[in-house]
């Protein structure tokens, strides 16, 4: 069976386990698989993903698309949360998306998101012992292969205990 946590674990030291994640998860969020987004590194708190200079992710003027752009800033921020909140205990949830673009993606590019446990505990479980649920800006950047910075991104999502989530039957 498929075990996300543990595979993300191996993959943090394995580049087999890291292509395995990378499989995985192409299948598991379909959606992703025509970008060709790869998870490059994966550590405690952070991961890179490289978006790849091909036509599917081609604007009109043969840039990354920004809604690749975006999607990948997405994705990159939920893997960090993912992996250092317990899935199984939190649910997130992407509340909205603000993107700032700063120079045209005209070669692959790098998504790198990190956040550290003392932000965690600050920004998301000391809160959560007073409220139902938080939101938190993560904020991710993207840079091509020749170091130009192309977004910022702040991705804003919402963290709530599974025990608080209401849902209809």
């Amino acid at each position: 069976m498929f075990n996300p946590t543990q595979l993300i674990e191996r993959a943090k030291t394995s580049k087999k386990h890291l292509a395995l994640l990378n499989f995985g998860l192409a299948r598991m969020i379909p959606f992703n698989k025509p970008h060709g987004f790869k998870i490059i590194e994966l550590g405690d708190d952070f991961v890179k993903v490289k978006i790849p200079y091909k036509r599917i992710n081609f604007n009109h003027i043969k840039g990354i698309h920004a809604c690749a752009l975006a999607t990948a800033s997405e994705y990159s921020t939920g893997l960090v949360l993912l992996n250092k909140l317990d899935a199984k205990s939190y649910r997130i949830i992407m509340q909205k998306m603000e993107m700032q673009y700063h120079y045209q993606a005209k070669l692959d590019t790098i998504v790198t998101f990190e956040l550290t446990n003392e932000w965690l505990t600050s920004n998301v479980t000391k809160p959560l012992e007073e409220q139902e649920a938080v939101v938190i800006n993560c904020e991710v950047k993207s840079h091509d292969l020749e170091g130009n910075h192309l977004t910022t991104g702040n991705i804003f999502w919402q963290v709530k205990p599974w025990n608080k989530v209401k849902t209809k039957k």
